[in-house]
């Protein structure tokens, strides 16, 4: 029986007319005994139906107006709820997503099949995981050796007469998941998407898969856009990576929980350090440019953090309702305390303030962050004039180290569904993880907005609640 509403489905564009449909190698073992995913299955974008505004997490859009004109809204348009944390979407979503996975029908001949794998932005646990993925699953389907590219150091090795690209197999590619980093390279920007479809034609690439954060699907959407203006006839698939786990809809991006589990040694360092000192404050600035998930994950995670500071909630330094008066009474009840901030907070603090005069916006277009780590040091120096500040940066650490096993499994997964995309004929996606499930989506939903933390959500709830952490203005 179909599902209600199952057409009203966020569409993800092809080129199946373009292509000669044929039955999957995986047909003979009915893909290994697990049977095939149908383009007819559904995943659900939201998992939750709110039942009031007041709802903890809840917010608000209004769609188009029911035929029979609909309640509550302006101009009769009906009122939906959703989650608060999803309010930076440009538009409703539809209720369903495509389900990822291996199709019975594919519209390549793996035999005659050319695929590229490029990685693009920072490093971020897990790299090396999908580039492994990809590979072994495009040979599984059959892509003789020979046919895989290896882009060097991200979109620029498109054209870079320096750096070729290399030859990607099974045997290459063995054991690089036990690294950290990226064997391929990587860089931020600069991507010429003329010169690189005018490769892509010219290699005979059937398939791109584009490993990267907002900018990478970004770049990845805009060859996809120039593929089909110049007639060039390639599917484009994105593997969203965000170590700060900023992509809209999806449950978490790969790397994430590596990076947590590595924050929290940080923060536990913090703890011994501060609680070995006599008023000793250990303060850890974490990655979290626009949303301070790891942040919050690792405070959470490890119990020692009594105030945690996320780009999503301002706070003052100084007054009655500030950070330091409320750190006094901490230090005057324990006579130590840690404090954790991401990288992009408190950035409105810090506008006139010449420790960090920085401005502008890197070559992938991100803002250019001023050191709120460096600023909350001297602040703390300051007010606390006979504390031991003990001040940790782990970052460049954290992006480096190899994957725990969760995300190890997580990156496999991802990448096989991406390879799956590209047979199935699907160009213009990205692969993710929604309410549990593994799902295809077009990459401008993706791409519109970073996700944020919401200051009105359960998570941040819950973090303040299990710390006792007031609000900071």
């Amino acid at each position: 029986m179909p599902l209600p509403g199952a057409d009203e489905v966020l569409l993800c564009p092809d080129n199946r007319k373009k292509l000669v449909a044929r039955a999957s190698p995986f047909v003979a073992h009915n893909n290994f005994g697990g049977g095939f995913v149908s383009d007819q299955d559904r995943v659900a974008l939201t998992a939750m139906r709110f039942g009031s505004p007041d709802s903890a997490g809840a917010a608000q859009f209004f769609s188009a107006p029911d035929d029979d004109g609909g309640v509550g809204g302006p101009g009769g348009a009906h009122i939906n709820w959703m989650e608060a944390s999803l309010e930076q979407l440009t538009t409703p979503l539809p209720p369903w997503a495509i389900r990822a996975g291996a199709r019975e029908v594919i519209y390549h001949d793996p035999r005659n099949t050319t695929a590229a794998i490029v990685t693009c932005g920072g490093l971020c646990p897990g790299l090396n995981d999908v580039v492994a993925g990809l590979v072994n699953k495009l040979t599984d389907y059959g892509v003789p050796d020979g046919n895989i590219l290896g882009i060097r150091y991200g979109f620029k090795g498109f054209y870079d007469r320096e750096h070729r690209p290399d030859v990607l197999t099974k045997a290459s590619v063995d054991g690089i998941q036990l690294q950290g980093g990226t064997i391929l390279g990587t860089s931020r920007g600069g991507a010429n998407i003329k010169e690189i479809v005018k490769r892509l034609d010219m290699w005979g690439v059937d398939m791109l898969f584009v490993v990267g954060g907002n900018g990478g699907n970004a770049g990845a959407n805009a060859i996809q856009q120039k593929c089909d203006e110049a007639d060039v006839l390639c599917n484009v698939i994105g593997v969203p990576k965000s170590i700060d786990n900023d992509i809209l809809l999806i449950d978490k991006c790969f790397g994430f929980d590596t990076a947590v589990e590595e924050a929290q040694r940080a923060l536990l360092a913090a703890k011994v350090e501060a609680s070995s000192a006599r008023q000793g404050i250990g303060l850890v600035k974490l990655m979290g440019r626009q949303s301070g998930f790891i942040a919050m994950q690792a405070s959470m995670a490890s119990g020692v953090v009594d105030a945690v500071l996320i780009p999503e909630v301002p706070f003052k330094l100084t007054g009655d309702k500030g950070l330091c008066k409320y750190l006094e009474g901490v230090l005057e009840a324990k006579g130590h305390c840690v404090v954790c901030v991401a990288e992009g907070a408190g950035q409105d603090l810090l506008e006139d303030d010449s420790i960090a005069n920085n401005h502008g916006t890197d070559a992938s277009g991100n803002p250019i962050l001023k050191d709120i780590g460096m600023f909350l040091k001297a602040g703390f120096k300051a007010h606390f004039k006979d504390a031991d500040i003990k001040y940790i940066d782990p970052s460049y650490i954290i992006r480096s180290i190899p994957t725990t096993s969760n995300d190890r499994i997580y990156c496999k997964i991802l990448a096989h569904n991406a390879v799956h995309a590209a047979f199935a004929g699907y160009t213009g996606i990205t692969v993710g993880l929604v309410n549990t499930h593994y799902v295809y989506l077009p990459i401008p939903v993706i791409i519109c907005a970073p996700r944020k933390v919401d200051p009105r959500g359960k998570m941040w709830n819950r973090l303040r609640a299990s710390i006792g952490q007031p609000n900071f203005y």
